[in-house]
């Protein structure tokens, strides 16, 4: 991957408020190195003029769910008709695993992605229409919250799963999914702003950037494509240095490429930055494997010089 590609990365990731498409995008050059942003993020915009129009044509007459605020209600409706109805963007069920639907070109391509690349994608076109919406950290599959107005009394968030067409989730369903529904102690509690916060943590743009490269890299992993692996762990790396896990990944990754020297180097860096840490039996089990590769490491090279 070219250095500029990475540290080009990693200030989109780390500035203040991190444009998600444009970061999205430079991701999609692992796949796709010779892509142009530009084309896309005009079609982002084209879908967010578009969207904008429908949602300030929505009448918060529209019969809303009890306790749910009318007007953030009819624009989600809004949204959600036109890119699910009309567009028909749509979770990929049966090729979950094919890269492309965590690439955003391949998203606005094909109108198919994974539940954070379509939330992503429905994140950016409710900003360009002016509809508050944020990522949810849910366990297992990422969600989207358009919060109620201010000063409303009994008004609920809405929880949006944009892989299942922008479905609005119950507080009841959301329960059943993280296995506490038939937990009554757990339930009482969740009841409260407890559920709102363990359940339901806001993501912020950078957790959402690294949750993307995660998927992405644990996709080319299984698929034995180790140099798009590699590239990911570097640009994990970039955005979070003290992310000493990516750092071995990538010293192995690179060991598997034959990328001797780059292995050695990155192998090295990750036991000295654990050697102080308390580990239990397993991770102290695999700093000794990976001490193992530093050795062979250093004997291959030195038999290079």
């Amino acid at each position: 991957m070219k250095d500029r590609l990475v540290h080009a990365f990693a200030q989109a990731a780390l500035s203040p408020d991190p444009d998600l498409a444009v970061a999205a995008l430079m991701i999609a050059r692992i796949e796709y190195p010779s892509l142009e942003a530009g084309p896309y993020l005009d079609q982002l915009d084209a879908i967010g003029r578009e969207a904008s129009r429908r949602v300030t044509m929505a009448a918060a007459s529209v019969a809303a769910p009890p306790k749910v605020d009318p007007d953030r209600y009819a624009k989600v409706m809004a949204l959600n008709d036109y890119l699910f109805g009309e567009m028909r963007f749509v979770g990929n069920e049966l090729q979950y695993e094919d890269p492309r639907n965590s690439c955003l070109n391949q998203v606005l391509d094909r109108r198919t992605g994974i539940p954070i690349t379509l939330a992503l994608l429905y994140m950016e076109v409710a900003r360009r229409a002016g509809v508050p919406v944020e990522g949810v950290n849910f366990p297992g599959h990422f969600l989207l919250r358009c919060p109620a107005r201010r000063g409303l009394r009994y008004s609920e968030d809405l929880i949006i799963d944009a892989f299942h067409g922008g479905a609005l989730l119950s507080r009841d369903v959301l329960r059943r999914r993280a296995g506490t529904a038939h937990d009554e102690d757990a339930a009482e509690e969740y009841d409260s702003t407890v559920f709102e916060s363990r359940l339901l943590p806001h993501a912020t743009k950078p957790q959402i950037l690294a949750r993307m490269l995660l998927n992405l890299k644990g996709i080319y992993v299984r698929m034995l494509s180790f140099p798009q692996a590699r590239d990911i762990a570097s640009l994990l790396v970039a955005v979070d240095p003290s992310a000493t896990n990516e750092l071995r990944d990538r010293g192995l990754l690179a060991y598997h490429l034959k990328d001797f020297s780059s292995a050695l180097r990155d192998l090295q860096a990750y036991l000295r930055l654990t050697s102080s840490a308390k580990v239990d039996a397993e991770q102290r089990e695999e700093h000794e494997q990976i001490w193992e590769h530093v050795k062979t490491l250093r004997k291959r090279m030195a038999s290079l010089n």
